[in-house]
């Protein structure tokens, strides 16, 4: 009789088989990917082998900001992360695999001496759950062994503190999450916990680039019900859409696909398996003030709608809020629009509130102010500067 997908582990059946990986290099688990050669370096040929990832997102980092890997195994990514980020920077990486980790931090001193600098972290933890030391559990557990109802209870009531009052990744902490072909090894159950965590960590305004096998059809269920499959990034692919969806879902905006792999990694009965990159980021909150300004949608579309389902016809001054303002200033849509603020600011204590679910064509006059009925001539027969004219 075939198990169903409940009567599965995943979690053993990955962490029996990265362990193993940790150990034994195993090519199967991974697509090949062209890195930076800068940054490898100063790496162990043996964290180089033993990297199971599907793209690249490190080259989503900028310098000084802090980074959190999700599933970060032996540290490749963390280490080059390292490079890019500088002295400045930081770079924290979460597994749950005892080898895994024990690989990456074994050379920790060895690739910070050749850097110049330390400013990695690995921790254990599971990436659906980013409040929790599991280190820190195990000193716990030591310390007050479960042998009853009555100290189980009292261990999740530890593990409920430690969450709230001394989490292991704090709320608002991270600059960019990154991940590299992990979020698939992540049972279905715990998907929606997954990305809550991936968003609360984030500083408004952060981003998350992520890595990962997505399928072009539903993975059907014989095949989800293979452990070999799961742990081998395939049975728990997402699908393409889904995986967009599931960003979406959690809160995140200007969610875009950076990267997709045009030959598939792997088939399996006709359903192509293949790696994509997505950006995704946050801080789509905030009062609906009106300040007066307006944006113009560049093109080349006829129109776009926005993730708050607004829509921006090419050419037209449309009425923004602050807020929203404030987002098209920021990647990825500063390129994509023209921003035209009022002529004299509006202190955000005299606006009032602008109804973006009735979003208008914003008079001109409007954020001209009192600048509306001046008249200004050229004082030359060109526009812009003198060594522009004929």
């Amino acid at each position: 009789m075939t198990k169903s997908r409940a009567q599965i582990d995943i979690d053993t059946v990955v962490r029996e088989r990265y362990s193993t990986a940790a150990q034994d290099t195993q090519t199967a688990l991974c697509c090949p990917v062209e890195y930076d050669r800068q940054y490898l370096e100063v790496l162990p040929d043996e964290l180089i082998e033993r990297d199971y990832g599907c793209g690249d997102p490190s080259k989503y980092i900028r310098s000084g900001e802090t980074v959190l890997d999700l599933g970060s195994g032996g540290g490749k990514i963390c280490y080059i992360a390292s490079q890019i980020v500088g002295a400045e920077g930081r770079v924290l990486g979460v597994d749950q695999n005892d080898e895994m980790l024990a690989l990456a931090r074994r050379f920790q001193d060895q690739v910070s001496e050749r850097v110049g600098w330390r400013n990695t972290e690995f921790y254990k933890g599971q990436i659906q759950d980013l409040a929790l030391d599991l280190e820190r559990f195990e000193t716990y557990l030591a310390d007050h062994p479960v042998l009853s109802s009555r100290d189980w209870i009292r261990a999740e009531r530890w593990m409920e503190e430690q969450r709230q009052t001394n989490p292991m990744i704090c709320n608002d902490s991270i600059d960019v999450v990154v991940s590299n072909c992990v979020l698939n090894l992540v049972s279905p159950q715990s998907r929606q916990q997954l990305f809550a965590e991936l968003f609360r960590v984030l500083k408004p305004g952060g981003r998350a680039v992520i890595s990962d096998i997505v399928s072009d059809e539903p993975v059907p269920d014989h095949l989800q019900n293979d452990p070999t499959l799961w742990s081998g990034c395939i049975s728990g692919a997402f699908m393409e859409h889904e995986f967009l969806q599931a960003f979406a879902d959690a809160g995140f905006y200007g969610i875009e696909i950076v990267g997709r792999q045009q030959e598939a990694w792997a088939i399996l009965e006709g359903i192509e398996f293949r790696s994509m990159t997505l950006q995704a980021y946050k801080g789509n909150a905030g009062p609906c003030l009106d300040l007066q300004q307006a944006v113009l949608y560049n093109g080349p579309w006829k129109s776009v709608t926005d993730d708050d389902g607004y829509v921006l016809r090419r050419g037209e001054r449309l009425s923004v809020c602050g807020r929203s303002y404030e987002i098209y200033s920021r990647d990825p849509y500063q390129n994509q629009v023209t921003l035209i603020p009022p002529t004299k600011s509006v202190p955000e204590a005299e606006a009032g509130h602008l109804d973006c679910h009735n979003r208008q064509v914003r008079d001109p006059r409007v954020t001209k102010g009192d600048a509306s009925s001046a008249t200004v001539l050229p004082q030359r027969d060109c526009c812009g500067p003198e060594s522009d004219c004929c």
